[in-house]
């Protein structure tokens, strides 16, 4: 793949349904999650998520509104790569961090909520990608994504 993206927004929860902080970067800890987020999963693979700016362009149209990332309560907004083709892939971001794109970030009930009137259709096919962090690190807006070359 030869599209590089670029992280471009940061958010993060200390408590679930609370408002997102917007930091400019933030510690992925291997095997858990963002340092300062709620997130506290047994299995791992949403560790982060993650929603391209294309996406966030689709549903404003559908809406007919602007909608910030902040809405969508995803934690990493990028530009200049497909997410979905990250899925069962290993990417980095900057220098240190690796994680793996576990699958589709589905559009929960709250969309309805932050979006409102048919934001959870709205985001239905445009919610991104959860991933898992393999190797942690910093994370700042920036920070350039890069698909990993498969090990031989």
């Amino acid at each position: 793949m030869p599209q590089v993206g670029e992280v471009t927004w940061i958010g993060i929860r200390g408590q679930k349904k609370s408002v997102l902080e917007t930091p400019s970067e933030v510690v992925a800890i291997a095997g858990k999650s963002l340092s300062g987020d709620h997130y506290t999963g047994k299995s791992g693979k949403r560790s982060v998520t993650l929603i391209q700016q294309g996406h966030l362009n689709n549903v404003s149209e559908i809406l007919d509104k602007p909608i910030s990332p902040q809405d969508t309560r995803r934690n990493i907004l990028v530009e200049g790569i497909n997410l979905i083709a990250l899925i069962n892939q290993k990417f980095s971001i900057g220098e240190q961090v690796i994680l793996e794109g576990t699958g589709h970030c589905h559009p929960c009930s709250r969309m309805e909520t932050n979006l409102g009137p048919g934001g959870y259709n709205a985001m239905r096919g445009h919610g991104g990608l959860t991933a898992r962090i393999l190797r942690g690190g910093t994370i700042k807006i920036g920070d350039k994504i890069k698909l990993q070359a498969p090990q031989q």
